[in-house]
């Protein structure tokens, strides 16, 4: 981990979406966090990484990069996800880098790249959040 949580972000704050789906951040750069998911367990019918769990992983580190932009305080909610999938994921693990578009006061955007074990980019997708109040 090259970032560590901030000291204000609760101790067990991951959801159990999160858990059930075996996300883990291990960067917390806000300017560049990353997050992996395993493939195994979170598969469609045909064997391929199921889209709605690479939504998941999106809407996760998304949200979690909005709120520490945002810092102590506030929390974020995702309004609107967008998502190609460009490439099937069968094995391994998927890992997902976000990077800001734009941090703003009450909205922030969020673009999100999701690679394979190989590097090669499975998904990408953008994830607009509202900053609430906590």
């Amino acid at each position: 981990m090259t970032s560590a949580p901030p000291d204000w972000l609760a101790p067990g704050a991951a959801s159990p979406l999160d858990d059930k789906l075996g996300i883990t951040i291990v960067d917390y750069d806000p300017a560049r966090l990353v997050a992996t998911m395993p493939v195994e367990g979170n598969q469609q019918p045909f064997g391929l990484l199921h889209g709605g769990a690479t939504c998941s992983l999106v809407e996760t580190i998304g949200s979690w990069a909005a709120m520490l932009n945002a810092g102590p305080g506030k929390k974020a909610v995702g309004v609107e996800l967008n998502a190609s999938y460009l490439r099937a994921a069968t094995s391994g693990t998927v890992t997902a880098v976000c990077t800001p578009a734009r941090v703003g006061r009450t909205l922030s955007t969020f673009l999100v790249e999701v690679t394979d074990d190989r590097g090669r980019t499975t998904a990408t997708a953008r994830l607009t959040c509202a900053i609430l109040p906590a």
